[in-house]
């Protein structure tokens, strides 16, 4: 129903509705594409979560643009956004590891050149999150 309302609404209103229903999906569309081990899906959905978080919900700003623009440039580099609550923080890219040494390599000058900051990247493998338990205190 997203193009039939969207008309309805405030122009900032309609950008941010866009980005939260699009984002539902997104997600919906990632956790499909993660059981069936498409990773090239779950880039093409993170580079849209970014570029959906930059333009539609206006949450990113120029730091995490250039990282992630870097990042998704980078072989080896399926997709990448920006994480957390925004202006300014964290992204995350979606790398093949056998390219993780050369992009870390690569990305972190870069961003130096480009920027005048020094980042920290970090090479972590996905893990299951945390599960429901119960704990009894006596």
């Amino acid at each position: 129903d997203l193009p039939d309302a969207l008309p309805k609404l405030p122009p900032v209103i309609q950008q941010r509705v866009k980005h939260i229903v699009t984002e539902n999906a997104r997600t919906l569309d990632a956790v499909e594409a993660l059981r069936a081990g498409d990773l090239v899906r779950t880039g093409e959905l993170f580079n849209a979560s970014h570029t959906s978080l930059r333009d539609d919900y206006e949450v990113s700003c120029t730091e995490l643009d250039v990282i992630v623009a870097l990042a998704q440039e980078q072989p080896g580099c399926y997709g990448a956004r920006m994480s957390g609550g925004g202006f300014g923080g964290c992204a995350v890219a979606l790398v093949d590891k056998a390219h993780v040494e050369a992009f870390v390599a690569a990305v972190a000058p870069a961003y130096t050149q480009q920027t005048g900051l020094t980042p920290d990247l970090y090479a972590v493998l996905p893990s299951p999150g945390s599960g429901v338990g119960i704990t009894f205190c006596v």
